[in-house]
Parts: C-alpha cells; structure tokens; sequence
C-alpha cells in the first residue's frame, strides 16, 4: 500500500528524501525558492508538475486547483518560518504577523486533513509550545493527538549536533507521545566528524576572488571521479548504492589573514585562542566575536549546519586543512547520500543544506508514522 505526502517549505528536500527512503511516496511540495525547488527536482522522485514554485498562500487562495494532490493525504508536512516566538513578545504567535507563513500551514492542514501531520522548526519555539498546540487545535476541525519533542540529531548517529523542535499531530487514534516513544528508541551513538569528511579529496587555497567557475585539482570540482571507502558512514548515507563521483565539492576564496588564522587555530579553539591573538581583526570586541572564527574537532560531532554557511564557513573550520568546509562535506553531515546534487551558485549550496532536515533522522521518523499507519 503507498502512503502519499506532501511536503511543504520542502526546500531542497532533505524531509521529502528521508520520507521516501522510510516509503512515503511524495506526491506533491511546493516552496517559493526556485534554486531550491530545481535542486529539489533533480533528486527526488517526483513529477514536476507536483511541485509548485511560489507563495503557500498562492496555494490557499487556489485550494480547488490544488485539491486532488490532497485528498486521502496520509501525511503533510513542513518547516514553515517563524519568527515570533521570543519569550518576550506578548503577542500570540499566530496572530504575528510575521508569523503568516505559519498560520498558513495550519490553515492547509485544516483543508487537508491528513491522517499526520509534521512541523519542524527552531528549538526556540518551545518557549511558546502551549500556544503552538492551541494553534492546531482551534484551527484543525477534527481532533487530533498532538504531541512534541526537541530532537537532537546527534542522538540518532548523525555527526552533528542540532536540536530542532518537532510537533507530530494525527487522527487516526494513536497517542503522539507513544510516537515521539518509538522515535527515541531508535536512539544510537553518534558517528564522528571525521567519520563523515575524511574521505573526501583535500583542498587548498583559493587565491582568485569573486570567480566561482573555476574548478581545479587544488581547489575542487563541481563534479569529480572519486574512490570512497567503504565503511559504516559511506554506508549509513549511501545504503548499497555504488558511487564513483563526488559533487559540490569546492573550496570558496579567503583573505590571507583568514587563512593564516584557519592554520594556527587548534581543533575545537575559537577566536579568543592565543595562537591567533596578534592577528584576530576584533580584538577590542572579542566578547562579541568570539564566535566569529571556529575550527572543528575531527573526534566530536560538528557544531549545527545553517543556512549563514553561505556567507561564510570561519565557523566551520576544517579540523585538519586551512579552509572552511565544502558544501559536499557540509551535505554529508546532514546525512544527504553522496549522488544528491545541489544546484545554483556555489554559496546557495550552503544555504540549501543548513535549511534542511537531516536525512536519516526524516527517515526515522517517516518509518514510525508508517509504522503507525
């Protein structure tokens, strides 16, 4: 028996692709990025006219033409942005609005209503939980089990540690709670950044600037034969399949002062180390760039991809070569398999990857709603 999806604000797919390993058939997303949406479409079995490239609410005010991609949905999901959330705004959420988004993602489930649901998001929002769970209460006509936990990938065997809230809703009779149960039991220990990255061909420095076509043995290649190894992580990723190429896996330009700053910096030191004190650029306001440089730890999990990876990787250090990490390694830490290929300009790579939900840990919970189902 399929079981259909649909995945909303689905970016470049990291949900949808780890629903689909779990059998969920995606049958439908939309998302207002076409550099993500293309990215999306080249991976993910899905025909092109099921997705739709623009504004949710687009999807609302048209709900009669959209309609067929829902009915008898066993799941909807989606990380819709949400800003309002501080402790301190007194304003409830959904009556934000710069929360609209969000508000039109419960109104999509209240058309739909799917057997599940999913909304990922910002550990934050746990600040206004009770209000979340009102939310989805008033708005969804039929009743619904709705429960919530923050996930940390790294307790799943994901070498990263991320913490993002997840609220799971159904209609089906299951209590939520039991799900999120079922979830944590496939807790495991973590592999290592090493064991992620250090497959991967070296780079050296990029000294052109402002040129991302050029492509070499020194700094990368889009696209590249490559040998893996073989081990736990190639296979924890990748499955069975047999990869000979290695995508997005490129160096970017740094300043020589940046540069000599990503040698001396030990693994897991910040700027404040005094190995790089004569030459830190804010020395006089370290106590608010302390975090402005960072090299990794080869033997921990990585510090949480984001999306601000596409201005700069002084935060992501590698922990053994003077450059930040390459989208490649970035996308192999969010447990994306080696053939998914990203699309657009080099720095929208990093953007598409730290938006994402991890891979394997989508596919965790996508195999228990099955299991529900």
């Amino acid at each position: 028996m399929a079981h259909k999806s649909v995945d909303l604000f689905a970016g470049c797919g990291g949900l949808s692709l780890g629903f689909e390993h779990a059998g969920f058939t995606v049958i439908f997303a939309n998302d207002i990025n076409p550099v993500s949406a293309n990215t999306y479409l080249e991976n993910i079995q899905i025909d092109k006219k099921h997705f739709y490239v623009g504004d949710i609410n687009d999807i609302l005010k048209n709900y009669v033409k959209f309609e067929e991609y829902f009915k008898g949905i066993d799941l909807i999901s989606g990380g819709p942005p949400c800003q309002g959330f501080s402790m301190a705004n007194r304003q409830r959420i959904i009556d934000d609005p710069r929360n609209v988004l969000y508000k039109s993602f419960l109104e999509v489930l209240s058309k739909a209503k799917p057997k599940f649901f999913v909304m990922e998001n910002v550990k934050g929002m746990r600040n206004k939980i009770d209000e979340i769970i009102s939310d989805f209460e008033n708005i969804l006509e039929e009743e619904y089990n709705i429960s919530h936990a923050v996930l940390n990938a790294k307790d799943f065997g994901i070498p990263q540690n991320r913490e993002r809230l997840f609220v799971i809703g159904n209609r089906i009779g299951i209590n939520s709670n039991y799900l999120f149960d079922c979830i944590n039991k496939r807790k495991r220990s973590s592999f290592a950044l090493e064991d992620a990255i250090s497959d991967l061909p070296p780079l050296g420095v990029k000294k052109v600037k402002n040129n991302t076509s050029i492509e070499n043995e020194v700094i990368g290649y889009f696209k590249v034969e490559h040998e893996y190894r073989i081990d736990d992580y190639y296979k924890f990723i990748n499955g069975d399949k047999k990869i000979d190429h290695v995508y997005n896996h490129k160096n970017r330009y740094n300043n020589e002062r940046d540069v000599e700053i990503f040698t001396l910096l030990p693994q897991g030191a910040n700027s404040l180390h005094p190995s790089i004190s004569e030459i830190m650029p804010y020395k006089t306001r370290n106590h608010i760039f302390k975090d402005k440089y960072f090299k990794l730890r080869y033997d921990d999990v990585c510090k949480t991809i984001t999306s601000h990876m596409k201005f700069d990787c002084n935060m992501y250090i590698h922990p053994t070569q003077p450059r930040g990490l390459s989208a490649r390694e970035a996308a192999r830490v969010q447990t994306f398999p080696d053939d998914f290929v990203f699309f657009g300009a080099q720095n929208s790579w990093y953007m598409q990857i730290g938006n994402a939900v991890p891979v394997k840990l989508a596919e965790i919970i996508g195999g228990e709603i099955i299991k529900c189902l």
